[in-house]
């Protein structure tokens, strides 16, 4: 049975995450399609760090409850309207842009955990405050990692779907990917929740390589 996590610091990170996190992996999207070529996403008002125009009220309030269920994170923004054919490159440029959103999680992931460094080299989280801010760091930088690797599992309509389709031979995409689209949100509730003796699939591979991860960063 799952117990609420009501810490202030999961909380803010959340917070910070749904004004921040969200808003910078969609724009990454956006900025990569626009690069290369496609100005959907501009055209649709897309290009830009405003959180209210990326956040989900469904995906947002996943993220909240799984953070303070204490799940596996997962969350989304509205998707970022991109036409593939458009883009320079083919289905290269897809896989590119695809893959610049989950990179901006660990990009973000990076940057917090030097900050969340700093301030433990410099022993500055002696006081209450400060070892709070280091706390909302750590849990923003574990949010990340955890939607990093989420959004790059090969099954659609996430991020990962599309990468691995670009690596593809376009006959097997052309078999496969219909079928994938039409059921890959079926099949991710089953690996992500359906419990398998108490832990789910997703849960057993996922949770090693987001634990791992965060502890390389952060150094403990």
């Amino acid at each position: 049975m799952l117990g609420l996590n009501l810490d202030p610091a999961t909380l803010v990170a959340v917070a910070i995450f749904l004004l921040v996190g969200f808003p910078v992996h969609e724009f990454s999207h956006a900025l990569a399609a626009y690069r290369l070529g496609d100005g959907t996403a501009k055209l649709f008002g897309r290009l830009t760090l405003n959180p209210l125009v990326h956040l989900d009220p469904y995906g947002s309030l996943l993220l909240v409850a799984s953070a303070v269920l204490g799940g596996f994170i997962i969350g989304w923004a509205k998707p970022t309207p991109v036409n593939p054919s458009m883009l320079r490159g083919g289905r290269r440029a897809e896989a590119l842009v695809a893959a610049a959103g989950p990179v901006s999680n660990l990009v973000m992931a990076v940057l917090a955990a030097v900050a969340l460094r700093l301030i433990v080299a410099l022993d500055l989280a002696s006081s209450d405050a400060a070892l709070f801010v280091a706390s909302v760091i750590f849990m923003f930088i574990f949010i990340n990692v955890a939607l990093f690797i989420f959004n790059l599992i090969p099954i659609p309509p996430l991020d990962g779907s599309k990468v691995m389709f670009s690596l593809m031979n376009p006959g097997t995409v052309w078999r496969i990917r219909p079928t994938l689209e039409q059921w890959g949100f079926l099949i991710l509730i089953v690996v992500m929740i359906i419990p398998l003796n108490g832990v789910s699939i997703g849960g057993r591979v996922i949770g090693p390589l987001l634990n791992g991860l965060v502890s390389v960063l952060v150094g403990f």
